[in-house]
């Protein structure tokens, strides 16, 4: 699809179009939502960019960046003006996907220790961001979903995305032999 032109001046008093050209606030929950979406897209692209060519997991990340479109499309629709394009709804087997990765990864890392800090390595402090960013957008959608109809597969996949960066921080240092920051409470 070739882009004629960005800028469009429709937005300049605070109204953006959703899906369908419904127009809302920009400051509304739902753009919220599929904002903070948007934005853990870009964390994930910058973690890929981190990564080595030849890593094992940049093909699921790129996937779950196209799942995370999928999951923008659905937050940016008002399905009770608009119906629901197919580009979003989540590809079938994502949430399982996401499962058996996380189970793959668990099934190599020892046994946990405690809470641990976000750190370690570049990646894997980039991992955390992603995680939290991720979390931040799951209590967007669930602020949303008290509203408006949002698919129980969407809020189930950002949660299940947050558990998969979580171990994949983990994974990332553990294979780089660094060391877990255990947190320790510094009031005894």
């Amino acid at each position: 699809m070739k882009m004629t032109k960005i800028y469009t001046r429709t937005g300049d008093k605070g109204m953006t179009s959703l899906v369908g050209g419904v127009r809302v606030k920009k400051n509304s929950v739902r753009l919220e939502a599929y904002g903070t979406v948007d934005e853990l897209s870009s964390h994930i692209g910058l973690l890929v960019a981190m990564l080595p060519a030849d890593d094992d997991e940049r093909p699921l990340l790129v996937r779950i960046q196209s799942s995370l479109f999928n999951v923008g499309t659905h937050l940016a629709t008002d399905q009770q003006q608009t119906p629901l394009p197919p580009s979003g709804q989540l590809p079938k087997g994502e949430i399982e996907n996401l499962e058996h990765r996380i189970d793959e990864i668990l099934s190599l890392l020892p046994e946990p220790q405690g809470f641990i800090l976000p750190g370690g390595t570049m990646a894997a402090a980039q991992c955390h961001v992603c995680r939290t960013v991720c979390r931040r957008a799951e209590r967007k959608i669930s602020e949303l979903a008290e509203t408006a109809v949002v698919d129980a597969e969407i809020t189930q996949f950002v949660n299940r995305l947050s558990d998969y960066l979580y171990v994949l921080a983990k994974k990332m240092n553990f294979n780089a032999k660094q060391d877990e920051i255990i947190w320790k409470n510094p009031c005894g």
